[in-house]
């Protein structure tokens, strides 16, 4: 019994037409055709064929830690080691000071915790075909901490000498704390912060450093407002010098006026110049006042008026 299928396979037209097809397949253009083949198996091999999966370990690698505005973290670790698999090329052309692992503390609530270390807790960025598959040590300690603000005192810090026979009256820092933002045990501790040093070589005169930057020792504490103004009062050196005052009204006493202030605001200044009153209480207590010249205005001070009866 002859079937359809026999009769297709036997018509000689079909039999000459798969002839060309599987001529046209094999034989027409075989050089090229051949060519074509090498170069896709040599991107098979390249692809596929010559990767080696691999597992490495990588030490060091720096740790950072992710946390919220009003909390800061802290940990004595600061580096770590992992263990990496996948495509051997891949791991050997890793750059191991372009790795960093990023640990998120968002959600962590302050306190002392101990934080495990997984492929699924951190995050580093690898390439594709490579994974992350351990990391040494698996757990960390790490301190949260809220975050405060705190208004402290600056002090000026100076360098250099004044020029012989001046010294310095007083200095001011404007503004005379700054606030300082930082860890809560930091920022309690923190009793004042300073400026950088002000040279006062050759100053014999009231001056005024502006915009001094002020510094903070910690790292972690962080200062509001950056910089300040510092005056300087700066005169001739000043002595004390005792005048033994009579009297108002009573020139066998006398008062011993003990004067503060430039050498030379004394140089011609007599006992008669200065007035010296005794004033009593209700109970009878005398008390000595005394009177300067108005050309001394307040660059001399009285230190001690004594009455000497």
């Amino acid at each position: 019994m002859v079937t359809n299928t026999d009769n297709f396979v036997r018509d000689p037209q079909r039999k000459l037409y798969f002839k060309n097809i599987l001529r046209k397949i094999f034989f027409e253009d075989w050089l090229m055709k051949l060519v074509a083949l090498v170069i896709t198996f040599a991107l098979w091999v390249g692809v596929t064929g010559l990767s080696k999966p691999t597992t490495q370990r990588m030490n060091g690698i720096p740790l950072t830690l992710r946390f919220g505005n009003n909390v800061d973290a802290a940990t004595t670790t600061q580096e770590i080691d992992i263990i990496i698999s996948g495509d051997k090329r891949k791991i050997d052309q890793i750059n191991r000071n372009d790795l960093v692992v990023s640990l998120d503390l968002t959600d962590v609530p302050p306190g002392d915790r101990v934080i495990q270390m997984t492929p699924n807790t951190v995050s580093i960025t690898l390439p594709n075909g490579v994974k992350l598959d351990e990391i040494q040590p698996p757990q960390i300690v790490v301190k949260l901490e809220t975050v405060q603000i705190k208004e402290v005192p600056v002090n000026a810090v100076t360098e250099g000498q004044l020029p012989e026979g001046f010294e310095i009256y007083s200095q001011a820092v404007n503004p005379q704390k700054i606030s300082v933002r930082g860890p809560a045990t930091l920022i309690r501790a923190l009793s004042s912060v300073t400026t950088d040093k002000i040279d006062l070589s050759n100053r014999n005169a009231d001056f005024t450093a502006r915009q001094v930057s002020v510094n903070v020792s910690n790292p972690k504490a962080v200062l509001l407002e950056t910089v300040v103004d510092v005056s300087f009062r700066i005169g001739e050196k000043r002595v004390e010098r005792t005048f033994q005052v009579p009297v108002k009204g009573d020139s066998k006493h006398k008062v011993a006026v003990v004067l503060y202030g430039a050498k030379s605001l004394f140089d011609q200044l007599k006992p008669e110049d200065i007035t010296v009153e005794i004033e009593k209480d209700a109970a009878g207590k005398e008390t000595p006042t005394v009177t300067l010249p108005s050309s001394l205005g307040a660059n001399v001070e009285i230190r001690k008026p004594k009455a000497d009866r």
